[in-house]
């Protein structure tokens, strides 16, 4: 289930809830007890994996096969 972020506009609290992606934009109730809240936008950091090369890779020189670049008619 995911977990969304509010913060109450009362009492300033930041607190999270986890619920159904169908109840995202339902209202919520602070931990005080307040209900002035308001939804956070969550953001996701995502990284690449550790030890690989962030250089392109080259395609491999030489013939190609076919009449455009492999050799075979003249």
């Amino acid at each position: 289930m995911p977990r969304y972020d509010f913060r109450c506009r009362s009492c300033g609290a930041t607190f999270e809830l986890r619920r159904a992606m169908a109840q995202a934009n339902d209202p919520a109730v602070c931990p005080q007890g307040h209900p002035d809240t308001v939804k956070l936008l969550s953001t996701v950091a995502v990284t690449g994996v550790g030890g690989a090369s962030a250089a392109p890779q080259q395609a491999p020189s030489g013939g190609g096969g076919g009449c455009c670049g492999g050799g075979c008619c003249g």
